[in-house]
């Protein structure tokens, strides 16, 4: 325990340093923006030591050279192993171009931006003509060496270029027995800054980011009862964090063939496979693609999935029937209806569920309305239910989530169900207050992962309804329906009460009294 206790609080002063180091650092320049070049050059210093390490064991273990060290190699030499290199990490790194030594050198390097404007394009470069090319490209793109934020001159841009190498490679991750230990340092750093960039930054940085409590409960509730899955899927996956905690779960590898996901926000599809390669997923187990995922779909030759997480944009607009395509899309048709254009809530749900296998789970969170409102997305849920495709409703409490307050919901979705149930969860009180954010606490999502489990009735917080019944209900899945609250009011004694109110009346009519004397009095002076 005292390992555990001493790593944990390792890694929260790593957080508080890391912060600090954003805070100091960004100067003018906005926090949401400044994130592009902490988070860059936290990632090259990973793939260069990653690199590192990987070249020195296989030189030490297999070649015997006990002393031998990549960062001290020539260039010259280090060309020799590129292509053998590349194929097994995806990328390569010449031994100039790696984090300690363009940082050794930074100071007196006039020309620091190109420099390292040369090592981005060089790694990304590096792996043209292999099959981890489009996992690589565009992974530094969002780092604008040039910008005139980091100054309004070259040298000033310098300056702050060199503070960053020197704080991001001061940060103290910790031994090899640090990172063994399951506690992976440079990803952890990673979702602790999107966090707090998040955080910090509003809408604009809250609707990519699924807080990690709720990304842990989704994440339960799909693999429940297993301890592998095929592979997992986010059709949204924002920076990857609903993706990942399939590999802190479970452990990477248990998801045997890998990781899937697309996201139309390219910066954000940027961060996401940079968190992939923090979290040491290498190239050939991720697929993460860019594009709209309701009008281009990137993964049609992977689907089935077993494993489908999702937080989906919230009531966004899509092309629906404007597109007369999507009516006869495999994943919509069977619907018989599209889902309206100014909102898209339900089309996610129906491309979740047709690449959703016999076997799989999917949990999206939703917006409230798509349990409740008419027109087509009646007709929708009445195909879900009908065809007894939703598994259980979680109506999750308000102000959980970054850049909004309102309360979400889980919706689950199964192929073969055991019965013809819904199940619905009222965990809008399973909450605690965190600064200005509600979170869900371990023993929070305990509670809700139990009831889902264990699927029975639970006064005022848990209650399964038959699908006939909702369907006599016009298809109203709204998690308040069917739980019912909790009478916290107090029973009211109605003779007290009458008592009560007739000690006022005459309290009430003394005090007139008392006022019309006093206006006698007034007068009469």
């Amino acid at each position: 325990m005292a390992n555990t206790d001493n790593s944990v609080q390792e890694r929260s002063e790593l957080f508080k340093t890391i912060w600090q180091i954003a805070n100091d650092l960004r100067g003018s320049v906005d926090g949401w923006d400044f994130k592009q070049y902490v988070l860059g050059f936290l990632f090259y210093r990973f793939i260069s030591e990653n690199i590192t390490n990987y070249i020195n064991e296989q030189e030490r273990k297999i070649e015997g050279n006990e002393n031998f060290d990549y960062t001290q190699l020539s260039d010259e030499e280090a060309e020799t192993g590129r292509a053998e290199t590349v194929r097994e990490k995806g990328f390569f790194i010449l031994p100039s171009e790696l984090f300690v030594n363009v940082r050794n050198k930074a100071k007196k390097d006039i020309n620091l931006n190109e420099t390292l404007s040369s090592v981005f394009k060089n790694i990304e470069n590096s792996a043209k003509g292999f099959d981890s090319e489009k996992d690589i490209k565009g992974l530094f793109d969002d780092i604008d060496l040039n910008s005139n934020k980091l100054g309004n001159s070259v040298e000033k841009r310098n300056q702050n270029l060199v503070k960053i190498l020197d704080a991001i490679g001061d940060l103290n991750f910790g031994n090899n027995n640090y990172i063994q230990n399951n506690i992976d340092a440079f990803g952890d750093a990673y979702e602790f800054l999107m966090t707090m960039y998040a955080s910090n930054a509003g809408k604009s940085g809250g609707e990519f980011f699924t807080p990690q409590e709720v990304s842990e409960l989704l994440t339960h509730i799909v693999i429940n009862g297993k301890t592998e899955v095929n592979k997992v899927y986010d059709p949204c996956c924002g920076s990857g964090s609903l993706l990942l905690k399939f590999a802190k779960i479970l452990g990477k590898e248990n998801v045997k063939i890998g990781f899937f996901g697309q996201e139309v926000n390219l910066t954000t599809y940027n961060l996401c496979r940079i968190n992939m390669f923090l979290h040491d997923i290498n190239y050939n187990h991720f697929d993460i693609a860019h594009g709209d995922t309701l009008t281009d779909p990137k993964h049609w030759d992977d689907e089935p999935f077993d494993a489908i997480v999702s937080n989906p944009p919230y009531s966004i607009k899509w092309e629906g029937d404007d597109n007369t395509i999507l009516i006869n899309d495999p994943r919509f048709a069977p619907a018989g209806v599209l889902a309206p254009k100014s909102k898209a809530d339900l089309a996610f749900a129906m491309h979740m569920l047709a690449w959703l296998s016999p076997i799989g789970t999917a949990a999206i969170v939703s917006f409230p309305g798509v349990l409740y409102r008419g027109g087509a997305e009646q007709k929708i849920r009445k195909y879900l239910i009908n065809n007894n495709y939703i598994d259980a409703i979680v109506q999750l409490p308000p102000d959980l989530f970054f850049g909004t307050t309102i309360a979400t919901c889980i919706m689950v979705l199964k192929k073969n169900k055991k019965d013809n149930n819904i199940l619905f969860i009222d965990a809008s009180k399973e909450f605690v207050r965190s600064g200005n954010k509600n979170k869900l606490s371990e023993e929070n999502r305990q509670k809700i992962l139990d009831a889902y489990i264990n699927r029975m009735d639970i006064d005022h917080f848990a209650k399964l309804v038959h699908n006939e019944d909702i369907a006599a209900n016009d298809y109203n899945i709204a998690v308040s329906t069917y739980v019912a609250q909790e009478d916290t009011k107090e029973e009211i004694d109605i003779q007290k009460l009458n008592a009560e109110i007739k000690e006022i009346v005459v309290r009430q009519s003394e005090l007139r009294k008392a006022i019309d004397e006093i206006v006698e009095e007034l007068e009469g002076v």
